[in-house]
C-alpha cells in the first residue's frame, strides 16, 4: 500500500491577532492535516496561531513535529504537549530542520517571521535548493497586498513568471490542502 501522507511545515503567527477567524482556521487545518493522516511541522510555539492549530492536530489524533531554537523555549512557550519537540540552536537551524522534514510549505497569517519564512523557501525553490510545493492561505484577504505586491514585481521584471509559479494562492483550506501535495 503506497503511503501519501506528507510533512506538512505551516508557518503561521505566534500571536493570535485580532481576527478570531484566523484561529478557527488554524485549527480547522489543523484537523484537516490530523484527519489527512499527514504530520504538521512548525515552530513549536504553544502561543497563538501557531498553538492552536498544533493543539487541533492533536486534539484529533495527529502528529506534530516542532521546532524551536532554546533561546526562544521560555519566550514562545515550547509546546511540550506535541509528538515530538525538536530544540536547535538558532533560527537558521530551526528553518533549514523544517524545510528538510517538510513535503510543503504553507503560510497561514502571521508576522514578520511568517513573512520573512515564506520568502526564504520561496527563494530556495526559485534558486533550486528544494523543489517543494508553497501554499499562501489567504483568509479574508489577510494577504491580499502581499499577492499584489509579488504580482507587481513580476509586472516590473524583477520576478520572472515562471517564478511566480512557486507561490500558489489558496482561497479555501480544501483548496490549501490539496496544493500541498503538488509540485
Amino acid at each position: 500500500m503506497i503511503n501519501n501522507s506528507l510533512n506538512i511545515c505551516v508557518y503561521c503567527g505566534s500571536s493570535p491577532g485580532n481576527d478570531l477567524s484566523i484561529l478557527n482556521y488554524a485549527a480547522e487545518f489543523g484537523k484537516m492535516i490530523a484527519d489527512s493522516r499527514h504530520t504538521l511541522i512548525y515552530g513549536g510555539s504553544s502561543l497563538g496561531v501557531m498553538g492552536t492549530l498544533a493543539n487541533s492536530v492533536m486534539k484529533n489524533d495527529g502528529e506534530v513535529i516542532g521546532v524551536i531554537p532554546g533561546n526562544l523555549f521560555r519566550k514562545e512557550v515550547a509546546h511540550t504537549g506535541i509528538t515530538r519537540l525538536i530544540t536547535v540552536l538558532d533560527m537558521h537551524e530551526r528553518k533549514s530542520k523544517m524545510a528538510d522534514l517538510a513535503d510543503a510549505f504553507v503560510a497561514l497569517p502571521g508576522g514578520f517571521g511568517t513573512l520573512e519564512e515564506l520568502f526564504e523557501i520561496i527563494t530556495w525553490n526559485q534558486i533550486g535548493i528544494l523543489n517543494k510545493p508553497v501554499t499562501i492561505f489567504n483568509p479574508n484577504g489577510f494577504y491580499n497586498h502581499l499577492i499584489s505586491m509579488i504580482d507587481h514585481a513580476v509586472e516590473t521584471g524583477f520576478i520572472k513568471p515562471e517564478f511566480r509559479k512557486i507561490v500558489n494562492v489558496a482561497k479555501t483550506l480544501d483548496e490549501c490542502l490539496k496544493m500541498c501535495s503538488t509540485t
